[in-house]
């Protein structure tokens, strides 16, 4: 058995040196340690039975380990979409279960080198994706709560963490200090996907994301600077401090501002970029000026990325629904692959040794430091109590902070620092406390303090065409909030212009439906002229969002998709009967349709919508008391209601008759100012 093991490890060490460096048997499991290459023999010498070494071989490179981040990341995000659980919380999991204290699949020590590049790339990526969805308006509307979470608050969080640092775990100022500015930083990796999963008011949604994305530049330059004073021979200069702060701000803002200019010029001109590399260049852009901001002033790349996506976010540019949209897909695979690896890069060992310290210092960050830092940074704003309770207790922790302790750990052990191992330790108990429980918890509490919106409501339109907005001003002079989702450009100015809240991108996307508000949806109604795309719509909406009642429109002379076939998938058809929607979409473009309300005056019910002349009336919805409803096959129109139907000019004379005739009562017509929003 010694003689195959010394074969074993020398053909290691003639086929991959600098992994025979690295592996060692003992008892009846290969690990990966680093060792002196005059140790290897020996270790393989006493040990026990051992495993094939190929199998170790085989795992122990970057690129797989790379791999298998990627595709496990990507699976965990997958179940906890499923199961309506944080993602994260799985993600962290299985960083830890993976890596090398678990199965020992995941072994980020294989990449080197290339572990730094990887996180730079997607942290520019995450932070330009953040900036992206940031608007100017607002922001402007809770700017003084924002302001003073990323600068005030971020003081308080930095001086309150040090000191708990310093009495739990009784480390020295120097260390309590570097692990305080760490967990400034709250993290959009985590905020953004759970005030969008949860409906929270706009104040609140607003201010979180926004806290997350800026506290991000803010909390890992602070970081960043301290380290340099940490370690500097003088033990450093406040002043000097303080400038390299701003400087890194002012350069990041320079080089970000320059970015997102070039980069809106260049998609505004037509057919400079060709068609298919818009989001490739733009996602070019955002890792260029983090790199480039960075080899100026070291990490000032983090502000650079965020003020690129802030410059392209705010402008009028073509495509910039579809540049959001693929960053965002970015967005969930770097993150996935991200805190896989990360959390498989933290030691089990070194987190048990901090011990019920650990635990304490969490304790005083969430029900202490945020509260504290919340107090301060919201007093006299319009901010509600609950609301204000709320924010202190959602500071989850994510990627750049999880980043940037690695890199400390790195650091201080290059320069002979003790207590780097067991800071990124603190550090990683602190995100997967924090997301764990705070992502678990989020939806009660905001139950609890009533800061969430209300149960669902309003209608989800896909199609931003004539006919979806004059059915969407008929919604919408009954009081109900209407969203449009359309992919043309030019068509989503013509619905905002009109007064509608529009999304651009495409309808089965999940990104795009959660931007839309899915999860309080109401109702769904599928108005493309395309009949398929309407019922995958659906489908799409009863598969991954159990709630909202689907309605669709049906295509005369298109066979493919058929009421029977909407009904078993409970699918109600819009309008009650099949339509020529091409005929009617002209009509309302051209504005040769009037919006009329007719009373029905028989005490009788009425459901014979199929009769109704289809080239002449459309029947749209039902006005009940203060309730409006759409007329699908399966509506019952009762004496005394009001229906809203959409007549052709061309033949009014003749839906005028034929209404009258069956007791219809004409009432007065919709205004012109709900006519003009469907021109």
């Amino acid at each position: 058995m010694e003689l195959a093991e010394r074969a074993a490890a020398d053909l290691i060490e003639a086929m991959f040196p600098d992994a025979a460096d690295r592996v060692f048997v003992r008892g009846d499991t290969w690990r990966i340690v680093p060792q002196p290459r005059a140790r290897r023999r020996r270790h393989c010498h006493e040990s026990g039975t051992a495993r094939d070494p190929e199998r170790s071989m085989n795992l122990d490179n970057g690129p797989l380990t790379l791999a298998l981040a990627v595709m496990i990341g990507l699976l965990c995000q997958a179940i906890g979409r499923h199961a309506r659980i944080p993602g994260i919380v799985l993600l962290l999991l299985a960083g830890v279960g993976l890596g090398p204290d678990g199965a020992n699949l995941i072994r980020p020590e294989a990449m080197g080198s290339g572990l730094s590049a990887v996180v730079g790339f997607a942290v520019a990526i995450i932070l330009f994706e953040g900036g992206l969805g940031l608007r100017f308006a607002v922001l402007r509307q809770q700017a003084k709560p924002i302001r003073r979470l990323v600068t005030l608050g971020a003081v308080i969080t930095a001086a309150l963490a040090a000191v708990a640092a310093k009495l739990v775990m009784a480390w020295d100022w120097r260390l309590s200090i570097l692990f305080g500015t760490l967990v400034i930083v709250t993290g959009p990796t985590v905020v953004t996907p759970l005030v969008r999963r949860l409906r929270l008011s706009k104040h609140l949604t607003s201010i979180l994301i926004a806290e997350g994305i800026f506290i991000d530049a803010v909390g890992a330059t602070i970081a960043v600077v301290a380290l340099e004073i940490a370690l500097a021979p003088t033990n450093g200069d406040a002043a000097a401090g303080a400038l390299s702060i701003f400087l890194r701000f002012g350069v990041g803002a320079i080089v970000g501002i320059a970015g997102g200019i070039l980069l809106v010029a260049a998609l505004r001109v037509r057919r400079l970029v060709p068609h298919g590399l818009e989001n490739v260049l733009a996602l070019a852009t955002a890792f260029v000026t983090y790199h480039v901001s960075s080899s100026i002033v070291g990490e000032s790349g983090i502000t650079a990325a965020i003020v690129t996506g802030l410059v392209v976010g705010n402008a009028r540019i073509r495509l910039h629904g579809k540049v959001a949209e693929f960053s965002e897909q970015l967005t969930v695979l770097f993150v996935a692959t991200l805190f896989v690896l990360l959390a498989a890069d933290v030691r089990i060992a070194d987190v048990i040794d901090l011990g019920w310290r650990g635990v304490v210092v969490v304790a005083i960050l969430t029900l202490v430091v945020r509260p504290i830092n919340v107090l301060a940074s919201t007093f006299r704003t319009d901010l509600t109590r609950p609301e204000k309770l709320y924010l202190s207790w959602i500071a989850p922790r994510g990627i750049v902070a999880a980043a940037v302790a690695s890199l400390f750990a790195l650091e201080l052990a290059h320069h002979g620092v003790a207590g780097g191992v067991e800071m990124r330790a603190l550090v990683f108990v602190v995100i997967a406390t924090t997301v764990t429980i705070q992502g678990l918890t989020a939806a009660f509490v905001g139950h609890l303090l009533g800061v969430r919106q209300p149960s669902r409501s309003g209608y989800l339109i896909l199609g931003g065409n004539a006919l979806a907005r004059m059915l969407g001003s008929v919604l919408q002079d009954a009081g109900e909030s209407v969203t449009l989702i359309e992919r043309t450009v030019d068509v989503c100015e013509t619905a905002r212009r009109a007064g509608f809240a529009v999304i651009q991108g495409d309808g089965v996307d999940a990104t795009v439906l959660e931007a839309a508000g899915i999860d309080g949806v109401a109702h769904v109604i599928g108005m493309t002229p395309n009949e398929h795309v309407n019922f995958l719509f659906a489908q799409t909406v009863a598969e991954d969002y159990r709630g909202p009642e689907l309605h669709i429109v049906l295509e005369r002379v298109d066979a493919g998709v058929t009421p029977e076939l909407a009904s078993r998938h409970d699918m109600h058809v819009l309008f009650a009967v099949e339509h020529d929607l091409l005929a009617w979409l002209d009509r309302a473009r051209r504005g040769h349709v009037a919006i009329q309300r007719w009373r029905l005056g028989e005490a009788r019910d009425h459901t014979a919508f199929a009769e109704m002349p289809g080239d002449s009336i459309l029947a749209l919805a039902f006005i009940r008391g203060p309730s409006i409803g759409l007329i699908t096959q399966a509506s019952i129109i009762r004496g005394g209601d009001v229906i809203v139907v959409a007549v052709a000019t061309a033949t009014a004379q003749h839906a005028t008759a034929w209404l009258s005739a069956r007791g219809w009562i004409e009432q007065n017509p919709t205004t012109a100012s709900s006519m003009e929003k469907t021109s």
